[in-house]
């Protein structure tokens, strides 16, 4: 995949509406679809993140692009999901839903795109069932946890207008309260938009 030359690729930050809407379905895999997710797939790598939600870079649509690393040798896969997933990364997810959640849950530190340099513990679903169709048309639907399943959830978060702050209890929520306000207050001057090239 090229990049293209000079181009700038944004990310919507904390504050801005969009990131609190309830993305629509994705009806038609278009080529303006196609451009889309080509789009989001060079943003994540741009920023360095492992996921990425079309709401993120400011389209309402039911999109994700997921860039979630292989673990190390010592760290087995433990899921379905994760030994069908993980070796097809970068992949773009068209409408994908949670049709399961483990009753079993698991805290771990959450960082964002959308709220940069902010980190906080949450906890998740420890396996998740994901249904989602590929933008080849394939139909998904497979058990996934680990690192793979909070990164889905995470960013099917996105889709539904919440961010992993949302998710906070009263203690961390008020531990990173002074630092999310003084990141809206800056991101506001620059329209909620963070630029890289």
């Amino acid at each position: 995949m090229l990049f293209k030359k000079n181009k700038s690729y944004q990310v919507r930050v904390v504050g801005d509406p969009v990131l609190k809407e309830n993305a629509a379905k994705i009806d038609e895999i278009t080529p303006e679809i196609r451009e889309l997710a080509n789009d989001m797939l060079q943003t994540v790598k741009v920023f360095d993140g492992i996921g990425l939600a079309a709401p993120q870079v400011g389209v309402s649509k039911r999109m994700v692009i997921l860039d979630v690393p292989m673990p190390n040798k010592n760290t087995p896969l433990t899921t379905p999901g994760e030994m069908m997933l993980l070796p097809r990364m970068p992949m773009v997810l068209i409408n994908p839903e949670i049709i399961a959640r483990s009753a079993e849950t698991i805290e771990g530190d959450e960082g964002c795109l959308s709220v940069p340099d902010i980190y906080a513990p949450v906890v998740r679903n420890a396996t998740v069932t994901l249904k989602t169709q590929t933008l080849e048309g394939e139909n998904i639907e497979v058990e996934c946890g680990g690192l793979l399943g909070r990164c889905i959830q995470h960013e099917l978060d996105h889709l539904d207008g919440y961010l992993f702050l949302d998710r906070l209890d009263a203690e961390n929520e008020k531990a990173v309260s002074r630092e999310v306000k003084l990141l809206s207050k800056v991101a506001a001057r620059h329209n909620y938009i963070r630029t890289k090239r």
